[in-house]
């Protein structure tokens, strides 16, 4: 019987997942941890006894220390796309395979459509004081009190047109926005051949948008792309968008250029230290968070289990020793 690990499953939903039959009369035993274990020796004594692991996206970061520490690891597996938090050189000089699976833009990008429009309609400080006894507010104070607004004749400016950004454009564009782009080559490539405006260079790239969306890869060109003079070239009532990478964004730039008026709001799905960096923008009333549910869903669910689950069925039928 060989044990196999599932790390940080927050909502305990991952043994409920039809993904699971794919295990069928297969020699594996799963342990499912549903807490997060940030100390790499406990998390090292947790994993010791384990055969395969199953990684959910970057929710844990598998280090060489860690590979090297486990004498019966012969298999990882990324649900979706192999990224930062998997040491593969590592695993490469300890003999122990990787397997990843794919995407699904679909998610992201709706979800990234129930930012902008809980953003701008500014749902959930409504919804809030609605609990709280107050119709049609969004704060206590009449002072402070605001309108959101509608997108349609607005401007959406999409950082990266890939699979992503394609099909956020195509809900702006039914809303009745002007969408225009701004990225690498394939981006300005991929946006005239769709008959969307492309704005070379950045800053007035970034001044002409009223929500500016971020679909970038994270790679050592896009670190902390955006810092303090590109976001201070936005506009004061411009929104900014992320269900990226949280470390686009140079470390403290989005808080400031808030506090400084520019751009005038935000929404986030994606922290630098997750769980514990959502707090300090929690805290700020022009921010809009989500707990990084891009990937949050049934379907993606299952598609990732049942390319994850079949993995470990294949390897173990028929892998090679460590």
């Amino acid at each position: 019987m060989k044990k196999v690990t599932i790390l940080d499953d927050y909502q305990g939903v991952v043994g409920k997942l039809a993904a699971r039959r794919r295990l069928a009369g297969a020699d594996i035993e799963l342990a499912i941890l549903t807490k997060p274990i940030r100390e790499e020796g406990a998390l090292i004594a947790a994993l010791r006894d384990s055969d395969g692991l199953v990684l959910i996206r970057e929710r844990t970061t598998i280090s060489a220390q860690i590979i090297a520490a486990l004498p019966r690891l012969r298999l990882i597996v990324q649900t979706g796309r192999l990224s930062h938090c998997l040491d593969l050189e590592a695993c490469a000089r300890h003999g122990v395979a990787v397997r990843d699976g794919t995407g699904n833009p679909q998610a992201p990008a709706e979800l990234t459509w129930a930012l902008i429009l809980a953003a701008s309609r500014r749902i959930v400080p409504y919804v809030r004081q609605l609990e709280q006894g107050l119709w049609q507010r969004t704060t206590p104070a009449l002072a402070d009190e605001r309108l959101g607004r509608v997108l349609s004749g607005r401007t959406l400016g999409i950082w990266g047109y890939g699979k992503i950004g394609k099909r956020v454009a195509q809900v702006g564009q039914a809303l009745g926005m002007t969408v225009v782009v701004h990225g690498r080559q394939p981006s300005r490539a991929a946006a005239e051949a769709a008959g969307l405006g492309y704005i070379a260079e950045r800053r007035d790239f970034l001044g002409q948008v009223d929500v500016l969306t971020l679909h970038l890869r994270l790679c050592a060109e896009t670190r902390h792309l955006l810092g303090p003079e590109e976001l201070a070239a936005m506009r004061p009532d411009a929104l900014l968008v992320n269900t990226s990478r949280a470390e686009l964004l140079a470390p403290g730039a989005l808080l400031a250029a808030l506090r400084a008026g520019r751009p005038g709001a935000a929404a986030l799905d994606v922290f630098a230290d997750e769980p514990a960096g959502a707090a300090e923008f929690m805290a700020h009333p022009a921010v809009l968070c989500t707990p990084h549910l891009g990937f949050v869903e049934q379907d993606t669910y299952e598609a990732y289990f049942s390319e994850a689950f079949a993995h470990l069925r294949d390897f173990f039928a028929a892998g090679p020793p460590r």
